[in-house]
């Protein structure tokens, strides 16, 4: 059996999650090809990821974002907690996660969020959050404060974080930094010419910042991030981005194809083919990318640990072949 991911919610559903996107013009999803298809999710260790997640009072993108990849990752306990509420406060015009006036922050969510990783048994696990522009540091301290919990509960296990970018919040990088996350994941989402239409709460060249600013605080941290294709964007244009990650020292590249949630989003252009997309791997790998994982499905933190356990090996080839 198959669905169709991310599929489109009803209109009423829709308003509810996204009130700003109410008066949009509608584009209805396209039909999707073959090679987008993903099973249903009907494990019974699927089940007892949700359980987990259920137990614990948390929250996942997996869910919020319906995510494409649900089924098979949750079948592996491998599920992505989302901290800090449900609801974001920017209405990017790709993203399925509701937007409003959150509420205040759950302060036993970080021990909760450690509980559920140890329960899990992960090696590796990747956190991420809804941007919290009404918090003064915009949840840089409740990043750290789940870091710190997941490494007392269960030293063994790798962290990567896809934060917010924090735009305006002084310091709030430090905070995060100083936290040690093995991975700091930033996606720019997209080319910088689509950022009115796409990301319009954002800023592309404070996102290359944000970036760059990782490696110079802690050059031994590993950077990440993603672009999703499909929006409208050149290929020149993906080259370019490439070129300037590299310029800001990102290790890690992840594309992946935007799939349209909603009829109110923004409108899907077109389906990138998986050639394409294995050209776009291969000139990551030339323009001197640690790694990157291109493919439709492709997710930030889709086959994280392995992509963790990769990248690790990849510096530590590249730092013996300097010597």
């Amino acid at each position: 059996m198959t669905i169709e991911s991310s599929q489109a919610a009803a209109p009423s559903a829709a308003a509810l999650r996204h009130p700003e996107k109410r008066n949009r013009p509608e584009s209805a999803p396209m039909r999707k090809p073959d090679w987008i298809r993903v099973k249903a999710p009907v494990s019974k260790e699927y089940q007892k990821t949700r359980d987990i997640v259920r137990e614990n009072n948390l929250v996942t993108v997996c869910e919020e974002a319906s995510c494409p990849n649900i089924g098979e990752c949750w079948a592996q306990r491998h599920a992505t907690m989302m901290i800090m509420g449900a609801i974001c406060t920017r209405a990017c015009a790709f993203c399925n996660v509701a937007t409003g006036r959150p509420g205040a922050l759950d302060v036993m969510e970080p021990a909760n969020v450690a509980n559920a990783v140890a329960q899990l048994g992960l090696k590796h696990v990747v956190i991420t959050s809804v941007d919290r522009d009404d918090l003064p540091d915009g949840g840089a301290q409740h990043f750290a404060r789940t870091i710190n919990h997941i490494r007392d509960k269960s030293p063994e296990t790798t962290i990567e974080i896809l934060t917010p970018d924090f735009l305006k919040k002084d310091r709030a990088l430090e905070v995060v930094v100083r936290a040690r996350p093995d991975v700091f994941n930033h996606n720019l989402e997209t080319v910088p010419r689509l950022y009115p239409t796409v990301r319009p709460g954002a800023r592309y060249y404070h996102s290359l910042r944000l970036l760059d600013q990782v490696k110079q605080l802690d050059p031994s941290i590993f950077t990440k991030s993603g672009l999703m294709v499909g929006l409208g964007e050149e290929r020149d244009e993906v080259l370019q981005v490439m070129d300037d990650m590299r310029a800001a020292e990102v290790d890690f590249l992840t594309i992946g194809q935007y799939l349209q949630p909603t009829p109110k989003h923004h409108p899907l252009d077109r389906f990138v083919t998986p050639d394409e997309f294995k050209a776009f791997a291969q000139s990551a790998e030339g323009k001197g990318f640690l790694l990157a994982s291109s493919t439709p499905l492709t997710r930030s933190s889709y086959h994280a640990d392995a992509d963790f356990v990769a990248l690790r090996d990849a510096r530590e080839a590249k730092l013996a072949a300097r010597k």
